[in-house]
């Protein structure tokens, strides 16, 4: 896939023209900082304030001279974290609920100095109000100063941007950092005017973007209803792909195996009895199960797999500990012991209908074959049924989930450029690579481990 998201943007060049800007113009603004050339931020920067008038002829006497007032914090203890997770709540509903977007994980990283300024991930959170100061919609939203643990690559944009003469970075971002997960990404509580309410966050998008002298302002990983809505207000539509599992109510893993071709299907054996074979025991823990023990392993794990994998290790050990004791049986860890000592592992959170497997890590200078298939596909297909779950999902990348029965399926971001040339340059590129994308994901499914009419 590597070819696909790296088609030559970097190879642009062009004479530099002056910056053409458009405001939405809709909100009456109360901005108080500005950002300076060396990208430093004002202390003041919380204080901007975006008003909306309620306008629609549907509302009732009293809604429709609301005032729709749409601010920022530095951090999110700001926000009272029954406000958060109402509003997480109602924009995914119960059966979706989403552990990404509850109060208890973004504070986490926060709290741990995982997502932070120093780690150019600085906490800017959107939160709108009515007049009487009920929090109708909040917005994870970061300054980032780089482009990594996104998932969504843009580095090429930058090297184009850099090379056309301006400054890519500072940029805004609006995600669950350092997790590829889908859910929506404006957090909206049920009003009989929240259509209103996320026209008037996307018009403050917009205008903040101008205002703070930022190149652009980027959603990765939202729900496709709101992706939606973000292109048909401007915003520029890139899809990409992971690998999720599906629960065909299956009754054990077993009746899984049934419905993959026999080739898939006795790989997928002879792996798990090599595991097996190696006196590894495999367990699968949640809430008070998960010890101190476990997750000072598990963070040697994690750094592990950032050092051979040339990543950067934004989680810091407290991160572990504190989401582990703040998210309770939301956390289910897989663990693999030789002899007593747990040598690998697999975090997942989860959520209303799915499984969301995210790290992975294993003791340093150890080698047991196949057990990262083991802890991260098998033991989280088994915890779905288990479960009752509807999805297993995997995380990005990783064409060797297919053969394993995950399949590709769509993910999504949209993207707002300031700068118009530019903005069109980067709408071309996408054409092409949408067009890529959805033949790789053609092939993949044709060539896929089910039996024929499976899936």
């Amino acid at each position: 896939m590597a070819a696909v998201v790296g088609v030559g943007v970097r190879s642009w060049s062009w004479p530099v023209p002056p910056p053409k800007y458009k405001s939405s113009s809709s909100s009456r603004i109360n901005a108080s900082f500005s950002w300076e050339p060396n990208q430093k931020r004002s202390s003041s920067s919380h204080h901007q304030v975006f008003t909306f008038p309620v306008t629609s002829s549907s509302s009732s006497s009293s809604e429709s001279n609301n005032i729709i007032t749409i601010s920022f914090v530095s951090s999110i203890s700001e926000i009272p974290s029954t406000e958060w997770d109402a509003c997480a709540l109602d924009a995914t509903g119960h059966h979706k609920y989403n552990p990404f977007l509850s109060h208890a994980f973004l504070s986490t990283l926060e709290h741990s100095q995982s997502a932070v300024k120093d780690k150019g991930w600085t906490p800017h959170h959107m939160i709108a109000q009515d007049q009487s100061n009920h929090i109708l919609a909040v917005v994870p939203l970061y300054l980032k100063t780089h482009s990594y643990g996104e998932f969504v690559f843009d580095h090429s944009w930058a090297n184009a941007y850099y090379n056309y003469g301006s400054s890519y970075y500072p940029k805004l971002q609006s995600c669950v950092p350092f997790t590829p997960v889908t859910g929506p990404r404006i957090l909206l509580r049920h009003t009989s005017f929240q259509d209103l309410v996320f026209d008037s966050i996307l018009s403050a998008i917009k205008d903040l973007t101008l205002i703070s002298r930022l190149s652009s302002f980027h959603v990765t990983f939202p729900s496709q209803n709101q992706w939606h809505k973000f292109t048909q207000k401007g915003f520029l539509p890139r899809i990409g792909m992971q690998y999720h599992w599906t629960n065909r109510n299956y009754k054990n893993f077993d009746e899984f195996l049934m419905d993959l071709k026999h080739n898939k299907r006795k790989k997928i054996r002879q792996e798990r009895n090599k595991v097996a074979a190696q006196n590894l025991l495999m367990k699968r823990l949640r809430g008070y199960e998960i010890k101190a023990k476990h997750w000072d392993s598990f963070y040697t794990f994690y750094r592990n797999t950032t050092d051979n994998k040339w990543g950067t290790p934004f989680l810091t050990r407290e991160f572990f500990h504190e989401m582990g004791s703040k998210m309770g049986d939301q956390v289910l860890l897989i663990v693999a012991e030789d002899a007593g000592e747990l040598v690998g592992g697999a975090l997942n959170l989860i959520g209303g209908d799915t499984l969301f497997g995210r790290l992975w890590g294993c003791q340093p200078e150890t080698y047991y074959p196949f057990l990262h298939f083991e802890a991260c596909y098998y033991q989280a297909i088994e915890a779905g049924i288990e479960l009752n779950l509807k999805t297993v999902e995997a995380g990005a990348q990783g064409e060797h989930k297919i053969e394993r029965g995950y399949l590709p399926v769509t993910t999504y971001s949209c993207h707002y450029l300031i700068d118009e040339e530019f903005s069109k340059a980067i709408e071309d590129f996408l054409v092409r690579e949408t067009t890529q994308v959805k033949m790789v994901m053609k092939l993949l499914h044709d060539s896929g481990p089910f039996k024929e009419g499976v899936f």
